[in-house]
């Protein structure tokens, strides 16, 4: 009885010392942990806010096509969502009402010049008589009154002709300023009423803005950051393949009190019509630049007991623990602001099963963390 209970007790101690030879073995013949790797780099990083602010894309200029004259509408010359110029011809009135008005005010003048002309001889006449005094006071009184008055009907008359052919001028409606057309509300036989119906809407979207706000804690160094350098902005939102980049150009006039935040705007070229007005999008202000720094993958960085560290691979391929001093993070990247330096290889994957001084096993090629352009840097 006592040797069927000893042998079993016999076999767990001879495993045991088994797998510790085993063990030992391993780590002698130098196999290791594997581990995923990346190099620490020297580059530089930008400093946005966090979190990203959203965005509101406007139109640069926006305006609301009335008519300054009433009629029917005999012509469009553009189509729905089309790019027009400054000066381009969009709607014709029907321009034969203020023609033949204009015609009135013409023929008006040149009866009243007559009369007035025949009025300034009969007061020539009447002047010399009472110079002489052959007439009396009231006749050279009435005639002077009579050709004052034709001066100032004439005048009228061409106060009258110069409206006249205003209005003309007004069936023709022009784009105020290059932009894009929305929809049309009045077509060709439609009779317009002026200035109460509106034709279209035009918006100018090259350049464009986008609007956004950020809490107003952020205001004194936007306001320093501005003094010194125009502040980078750059607009993204899903399946964008380029980001397109702006200026910032405005800042409010006051913070608003409910929400803490002031209001911005930047300004984009739009060249290729990327940003739409009324489009959301999210927003990356570049403050500054952190320059020269060294930055690892975020995932390389672990949190401990009492600060966070690093496992940096060193030439004997042994794991060490380096306590790290970290700052912002941008595009997955964590800016190592002491405790590493550029060129040392860190762990990225497989810090589970490290401790220091164990040896360690690359499973891939070691891969550069050079950060790019990216919206997810963090202040």
């Amino acid at each position: 009885m006592k040797n069927s209970t000893l042998i079993p007790a016999l076999a767990v101690v001879a495993a045991m010392l088994v797998n510790g030879c085993s063990r030992s073995a391993s780590k002698v013949a130098g196999a290791g942990a594997p581990v995923l790797v990346a190099q620490a780099v020297e580059t530089n990083v930008p400093v946005l806010i966090n979190p990203p602010p959203v965005g509101h894309v406007m139109p640069y200029s926006t305006v609301t096509i009335r008519p300054q004259i009433g009629g029917v509408i005999s012509q469009v010359h553009f189509q729905e969502g089309q790019e027009v110029k400054k000066g381009d011809l969009l709607f014709t009135i029907d321009p034969r009402p203020m023609q033949a008005a204009l015609d009135a005010a013409r023929a008006a003048l040149a009866r009243d010049q007559a009369q007035l002309e025949n009025a300034k001889i009969q007061f020539d006449r009447e002047q010399k008589l009472f110079d002489q005094k052959l007439v009396s006071q009231d006749e050279f009184d009435t005639s002077k009154a009579g050709f004052d008055a034709l001066i100032g009907t004439v005048a009228a008359d061409h106060a009258a002709i110069t409206n006249a052919d205003l209005n003309l001028e007004f069936t023709g409606i022009r784009a105020p300023f290059d932009g894009r057309t929305g929809s049309l509300q009045f077509h060709e036989g439609n009779v317009v009423k002026a200035p109460d119906d509106t034709l279209l809407t035009i918006n100018q979207i090259h350049p464009i803005y986008v609007a956004f706000a950020v809490p107003e804690q952020y205001l004194p160094e936007i306001k320093r950051e501005m003094r010194e350098k125009t502040l980078k902005v750059m607009a993204t939102f899903q399946n964008m393949d380029a980001p397109p980049q702006g200026e910032l150009t405005f800042i409010d006039n006051a913070v608003d009190t409910t929400t803490g935040t002031i209001q911005l705007k930047a300004t984009f070229s739009n060249e290729d019509s990327t940003l739409w007005p009324g489009q959301f999008v999210q927003v990356a202000l570049t403050l500054s630049d952190l320059t020269n720094v060294v930055v690892v993958p975020s995932q390389a960085v672990q949190t401990g007991q009492n600060s966070q560290f690093v496992y940096v691979v060193k030439p004997d391929q042994t794991a060490e623990e380096r306590p790290v001093t970290i700052g912002i993070t941008y595009q997955g990247e964590t800016v190592v602001q002491s405790g590493l330096q550029a060129g040392e290889t860190v762990v990225t994957d497989g810090q589970l099963r490290l401790e220091p001084g164990v040896k360690v096993s690359i499973k891939s090629a070691i891969q550069p963390a050079a950060p790019t352009n990216s919206t997810e840097n963090v202040k």
